[in-house]
């Protein structure tokens, strides 16, 4: 079993509550998302292992068998990785509650190029199961490191 930590301070919402069909009906994998805080906020890795995979607006940890994805945004890939400062590096190894990017929720626009933006941020266990992840957080406003769920 994996505690799954948040990755920033914010609200916590349901899978089903991102505005993104692709994550809302868990194709990518089950999980829960935060609505971020405004401000200047350097975002963590919600657990231990090797990062696999790190752009600007997301990054992937592999460790003890369960891969978690932390997306910042719905569509911030469009913004070409302006407004994201990558602190990771791809192959590392990182800790739980290790800096991986460095954002600013409130200076994501609305829009860029006639696609609608969002700063929510989905966490997402890969290859598990769909309906598989129940958090007892979602409602609740956590600070980064807080314990969204554990995996199987």
């Amino acid at each position: 079993m994996t505690d799954v930590l948040s990755p920033c301070p914010g609200r916590v919402i349901a899978m089903t509550d991102v505005p993104d069909p692709v994550f809302a009906e868990e194709m990518v994998g089950p999980g829960v998302a935060i609505e971020p805080d405004a401000g200047p906020t350097t975002v963590v890795s919600p657990i231990a292992g090797t990062v696999v995979k790190v752009m600007p607006h997301a990054f992937v940890v592999l460790g003890d068998g369960v891969g978690v994805l932390v997306h910042l945004g719905i569509n911030t890939v469009r913004l070409g990785g302006a407004g994201f400062e990558v602190l990771a590096t791809q192959g590392s190894q990182v800790a739980a509650g290790d800096e991986m990017v460095r954002w600013d929720p409130a200076s994501i626009p609305t829009s860029h190029e006639g696609h609608e933006l969002s700063t929510v941020v989905p966490i997402v266990v890969m290859d598990a199961p769909k309906g598989s992840v129940a958090s007892d957080a979602i409602g609740a406003h956590v600070d980064a490191g807080d314990v969204l769920f554990a995996t199987a």
